[in-house]
């Protein structure tokens, strides 16, 4: 096998493996100290939440807004600014990632926030930042949401903004397009971009109050231009599709209908529905868990009337300010938070790191987790596919009643049966067990937040220049699924009826998982980078099922030699966010922590743990420990996590921690070192 240099990692080589004698003593070490890490780090009720890290769009865009409803500014300006100048690249723009080639809109949108803020265009790195912009084309080539942004300001037109009518909330669910067939996160979005369409507004900046605002003149590679299409002509479209083509005909039409304002009554009766469908999902401020759509909702409640002290708006704002983090870096607001997700995947490391069942620590954390099961038959859009379902899933964040996840559920669930096998039959994983199989796809796997939500054409209509529109079944997600459900059916306390149900459900989420695999042998992460992701939930998925269905074999050992083929010469794995543009990149990119665990645990849910590549790997993992006073985890500036795939991603700050604890746990029981019991 060639191994592929990692010139990037900033990480020691591991060519040579550790000595059997010696790394069974360093894992123990290292899972001694990561579990001691662990619970210095945990809350004092139990349950762990790191910073989630993005790029600045969400601190920027929450500048905008305080400009536009008149929050103060001043007391945190400098530490805003310290923090959008940290997070520049030396080329003077503003990328998705760390690591990552700077990116028009994200550039754009940071420069903006500090012209806000008061940052002279004549510094250096502002001039660094406008010679960027002006070579990728200019303000013309952003996307359409910072479109959106920019024309609340007058710095674009909103005639180049796609036209959305309000009549959109008044659609039937059976329509093929109504506010259900959007995927969760748009739909949050979009009910209250509606209002925003609506009023149009042009709020004031610096400069003034002015539809054709000249504030970001500088960044426009023709001021006199700003009329600038949002989708090909007519002509080009056809030659891609019906549903382009279509979808941008009608946008034409609304627009020559004023978007239908024209129908005064029927306009009012829409943003009346549209407000009552916001403050209905208000959820104590809530408004669906991540910064896009609280701030949305908050302006689309401000333009209704509402002041900014009415309670609705209020909460609103105040759960911004709690997603926001201040440090020496400075101050920025997080896409969203993850109490949830960190608890439970950190529950499921202790235990897979044979931490003690009766650990006080560990039993308080998983209460925590199960307190926060969404129980409420009056909540969730998730009823509108699935109305006799009853609930039982459980959310990212702290409150986030509306959007249960299914992976969430899965690995909740994994982690209480792991915990304890007994809890099969607890009132809590079988509620959480029925509303997960009640999630499944008609293709046989599972989506994120909805089921039936697999309308791909959305995604090309004139505002969806994300791909992000829909909710389809993912292999990630469905892989975490197919493992809950492994656990489960292999679990001498389930019963011989329920067990019946969880074969037929896994039987069908396996052929998802045949079908969705590529020609090398791997499969695409959907909410991870990239192929390693995906490849590891999905393999670690189908190790319950070698001995029972005979295409599993097969598939893993594809993908094994896959995993195998991209091991780094330093033993760990990488894979840079570029895969998602081009498969030809697939698992190949600087080492991080996540996702060589990753890696090892996918061959050794399907190899034994004697093999070289899990050597390696596992001897990486204890050689780039960072121990400090018998307390040690993976630090790491890469991010692995992903938002929507080549247009956002996420550094959830404690994957390089509960991920490589998974691996040495799972790794030293496949040795059989019983001893680590903690």
């Amino acid at each position: 096998m060639e191994r592929r240099g990692d010139e990037n990692s900033g990480q020691p080589p591991a060519d040579e493996i550790i000595n059997q004698d010696s790394l069974t003593i360093k894992i123990f070490d290292a899972l001694r100290f990561a579990t001691n890490w662990a619970f210095d780090h945990a809350k004092e009720d139990g349950h762990w939440v790191g910073e989630c890290r993005s790029d600045v769009c969400s601190t920027a865009e929450w500048i905008f807004s305080c400009q536009s409803i008149g929050l103060d500014l001043t007391v945190d300006s400098e530490a805003y600014c310290d923090y959008l100048w940290s997070e520049q690249n030396p080329d003077g723009s503003w990328g998705l990632a760390p690591g990552s080639p700077g990116n028009v809109s994200t550039t754009v949108e940071a420069y903006l926030a500090l012209k806000i803020l008061n940052a002279s265009p004549n510094l250096p790195a502002m001039r660094r930042a406008r010679k960027f912009v002006l070579a990728v084309g200019g303000v013309a080539k952003v996307r359409v949401l910072t479109r959106l942004q920019l024309a609340t300001f007058g710095l674009f037109p909103w005639d180049a903004v796609p036209q959305l009518p309000a009549e959109l909330i008044l659609m039937p669910s059976e329509f093929p397009i109504n506010v259900y067939t959007l995927s969760s996160w748009a739909r949050a979005m979009a009910i209250p971009v509606l209002i925003m369409y609506h009023h149009q507004p042009i709020f004031a900046l610096p400069n003034g109050r002015s539809a054709n605002n000249n504030f970001l003149d500088e960044l426009w590679c023709d001021p006199n231009a700003k009329l600038v299409p949002y989708s090909p002509p007519l002509r080009d479209l056809w030659k891609k599709g019906i549903v382009e083509c279509g979808s941008s005909v009608l946008d034409n039409v609304l627009y020559r209908l004023g978007g239908l304002r024209r129908v005064p009554f029927l306009r009012r009766y829409a943003r009346r529905r549209a407000v009552e469908w916001i403050l209905k999902h208000d959820d104590s401020g809530c408004y669906g868990g991540v910064f896009p759509s609280m701030q949305a909702s908050i302006l689309a409640l401000v333009l209704e009337g509402f002041s900014i002290d009415d309670p609705s708006v209020r909460r609103g704002i105040d759960n911004v300010e709690k997603f926001s983090v201040r440090d020496r870096i400075g101050k920025r607001i997080q896409l969203t938070v993850s109490p949830v997700w960190d608890t439970v995947l950190m529950a499921l490391a202790l235990s897979d790191a044979c931490v003690s069942p009766n650990n006080r620590h560990l039993q308080r954390s998983l209460q925590w987790v199960k307190d926060r099961q969404i129980l409420d038959n009056d909540v969730g859009d998730w009823k509108i596919r699935n109305p006799g379902l009853m609930p039982g899933g459980y959310s990212f964040q702290y409150t986030n009643n509306w959007y249960p996840d299914v992976d969430d559920t899965a690995v909740a669930i994994l982690a209480f049966v792991k915990h304890d096998p007994q809890s099969v039959n607890s009132k809590c994983v079988a509620q959480a067990t029925q509303w997960m199989l009640g999630m499944q796809n008609l293709d046989g796997g599972w989506g994120a937040f909805d089921s039936k939500n697999n309308h791909l054409y959305l995604n090309k209509i004139p505002f969806s220049d994300m791909d992000a529109l829909c909710d389809p079944s993912t292999p990630d997600v469905t892989g975490h699924v197919v493992d809950a459900l492994g656990v489960l059916i292999h679990n001498e306390n389930v019963n011989d009826d329920l067990r019946k149900h969880l074969r037929v459900a896994a039987e069908r989420g396996i052929s998802f998982i045949a079908a969705a695999q590529e020609p090398m042998g791997v499969w695409g992460g959907r909410w991870g980078s990239n192929y390693i992701y995906g490849t590891c939930n999905v393999v670690c998925g189908l190790s319950h099922f070698v001995k029972t269905d005979h295409r599993v074999r097969e598939m893993a050992c594809r993908a094994s030699e896959w995993i195998k083929s991209v091991q780094n010469v330093n033993g760990g794995w990488g894979e840079t966010f570029a895969s998602y543009d081009d498969p030809k990149l697939a698992g190949r990119g600087a080492t991080t922590p996540s996702q060589t665990a990753w890696a090892v645990m996918a061959l050794l849910a399907h190899l034994p743990p004697t093999d070289e590549a899990i050597q390696r790997g596992v001897s990486f993992l204890v050689q780039t420990q960072a121990e400090k006073d018998q307390t040690a985890t993976w630090p790491t500036k890469l991010f692995t996590a992903t938002g929507f795939p080549k247009h956002s991603y996420i550094g959830f700050e404690y994957y390089s921690h509960y991920f490589p604890m998974m691996a040495l746990g799972r790794y030293a029981q496949k040795m059989g070192l019983e001893q680590l019991q903690l």
